[in-house]
């Protein structure tokens, strides 16, 4: 169920917004208010997770590395596993963000003659890769919705991503590698041990991504939309002087999702998009054996002996059974304490 369930939940997502275009005209709703109420919700929850990870204290310098720390100077050091300044950590970063480094170095183990074994797996890589790319690829595109004049960069990216088409429309890389890649990351949750790691969540995530991506993919190729109408609806929208515009049901469940995926992203795992940059695991140099890091957390407590624990719980350790220390010897040593 915890499969079926959020996949049917995002099924009836997409027809929510059909049925009410069809039966009860609510072309207000799903045109105008859901959209300004799911983008506000997206970058109120956003800025909420980023200033709540901000605020979150650093007891211990927790950087995660993965080569020779720096130490003498005849001893070579790793500065970009094991980075000692911020120099190195930036690198570090960019190589997370960009190339998604750590899922690169992912392993998995095995039983080869008798012995246990870790072999490199580079798939789930490759295919975070092209699922990603493709889908910052098909954002750009769609700026030509939200923009009068559309930016040649963003001319020329559509230009390359259509490169191969043959007949109109035009046939798109991106929409076939993200439909692609969503649907291998889902099947990949379905089966073995990552079944039993998953959650709800999980699946319900990949079936919204993989539903916008089918939705827009079938816009384009089965239900010809009225793209000048929706571009104009789009600009209506960013100039904050929405028109009541009468669109395709399709457009209405593809715009519908989006919303949904909006006002969902903060309180997801896909919120990790922001979370990388603030991971003290990742944006802290190993500079312990040169600076001292300090904890914000250090506070000066009064000392509370063990002694001063058994005056204050002895009658409760009595009827407990527990084990108590005879009172000439605690009174002694609670004297000797003060």
């Amino acid at each position: 169920m915890k499969i079926v369930l959020p996949i049917a939940l995002a099924l009836a997502l997409a027809v929510v917004p059909i049925l009410g275009f069809a039966v009860a005209d609510l072309h207000v709703l799903f045109g105008i208010v859901v959209p300004y109420l799911a983008f506000a919700v997206l970058v109120l929850g956003f800025l909420w997770r980023i200033l709540g990870w901000l605020r979150s204290p650093v007891p211990f310098n927790i950087t995660t590395t993965a080569g020779q720390q720096k130490t003498l100077p005849w001893i070579k050091h790793d500065w970009v596993e094991n980075p000692s300044s911020y120099g190195g950590v930036l690198v570090r970063m960019a190589a997370e963000v960009f190339l998604f480094r750590s899922l690169f170095r992912n392993t998995q183990s095995g039983i080869a003659n008798g012995r246990l074994i870790a072999f490199p797996a580079k798939g789930l890589w490759a295919i975070g890769i092209v699922f990603h790319y493709s889908m910052l690829v098909i954002v750009v595109r769609h700026l030509r919705f939200f923009l009068d004049a559309v930016p040649g960069p963003v001319n020329l990216l559509a230009s390359l991503d259509g490169l191969m088409q043959i007949g109109p429309p035009v046939l798109y890389f991106t929409d076939l590698f993200f439909v692609g890649a969503a649907t291998l990351l889902f099947l990949r949750r379905v089966k073995g041990q990552m079944r039993l790691l998953s959650m709800p969540a999980d699946y319900f995530a990949l079936a919204l991504l993989l539903l916008i991506g089918v939705s827009g993919v079938a816009m384009r190729y089965a239900f010809h939309v009225d793209i000048p109408a929706i571009k104009a609806h789009m600009l209506s929208l960013i100039a904050f002087s929405p028109a009541s515009a009468r669109l395709d049901g399709a457009f209405y469940a593809h715009f519908f999702l989006v919303s949904v995926l909006m006002a969902y992203f903060p309180v997801s795992k896909l919120v990790h998009a922001g979370g990388v940059f603030l991971s003290p695991t990742r944006n802290m140099p190993n500079d312990a054996r040169v600076h001292r890091h300090i904890n914000p957390w250090d506070y000066p407590a009064p000392p509370h002996s063990y002694a001063d624990y058994e005056n204050d719980f002895r009658e409760k350790m009595i009827e407990a059974d527990l084990p108590v220390d005879s009172t000439e010897a605690t009174a002694g040593s609670h004297g000797a304490h003060s």
